[in-house]
């Protein structure tokens, strides 16, 4: 099977460069525990090495044969969790006034919102989001090319954060937003960098290029 095949089945080679790991798409990483018992099953029945829960809130399953990565798509009933390529990856949601005592906006909520209109969206470079109900960030904002940052008086809006092999701290791009308000922004946003970035660009290192200043003035100048 070609690697382009491999990879929109969402298979990823391992370590052996023998087998495969797979990682389904689990939205803000909540499912049910028919979802869990299923993921079990299929790496019982086709010999997986080990399940692993990922950064990404996915649940990947480790150690696959080539020959079987059709039967465990076909088993699992999921689709692939955006995990490699020039995409919006899998959107890091923590649980926000859902479930957490701690939580001030509803994160799950906004997260869920952001999944649905953008996971798997090709981008210039890979783009990561994390939604977080309070400033404890356990959706990692501060780390993300989008960060949404619940406080007592609305969401705060970060951009160009990166966790990687060039490490920043977002900007705040707002504060004080509703979960309308997040997603009207977002999408200012995503469109913007999509037309403006460079391949293979992150959003911090665009965001350096063209001036934080410029940037703010582009997306929230017509916003009252």
């Amino acid at each position: 099977m070609a690697k382009t095949d491999l990879l929109n089945k969402g298979a990823i080679l391992q370590r052996d460069k023998e087998t495969y790991a797979v990682a389904p798409h689990l939205p803000a990483g909540i499912c049910s525990p028919d979802t869990l018992r299923k993921l079990a099953d299929v790496a019982e029945k086709y010999h997986a090495a080990a399940l692993k829960c990922t950064g990404a809130q996915r649940i990947a399953i480790v150690g696959l044969k080539e020959e079987d990565l059709d039967n465990v798509w076909k088993d699992l009933g999921l689709k692939p969790g955006a995990a490699v390529g020039p995409c919006v990856r899998s959107i890091k949601v923590c649980p926000g006034t859902t479930f957490c005592k701690r939580g001030v906006q509803d994160s799950v909520t906004l997260g869920l919102e952001m999944d649905k209109l953008y996971h798997g969206m090709t981008l210039p470079s890979k783009f990561k989001i994390g939604v977080s109900g309070c400033a404890n960030s356990c959706g990692e904002s501060w780390l993300k090319d989008l960060g949404f940052l619940g406080t007592v008086k609305g969401f705060k809006i970060l951009v160009g954060g990166e966790a990687g092999r060039t490490p920043r701290i977002a900007r705040e791009l707002a504060s004080g937003m509703s979960v309308d308000q997040c997603k009207g922004i977002a999408e200012k946003v995503i469109q913007y960098y999509r037309r403006n970035a460079q391949p293979q660009e992150r959003m911090g290192s665009f965001i350096e290029r063209i001036g934080f200043e410029t940037f703010q003035k582009d997306i929230m100048g017509d916003i009252s």
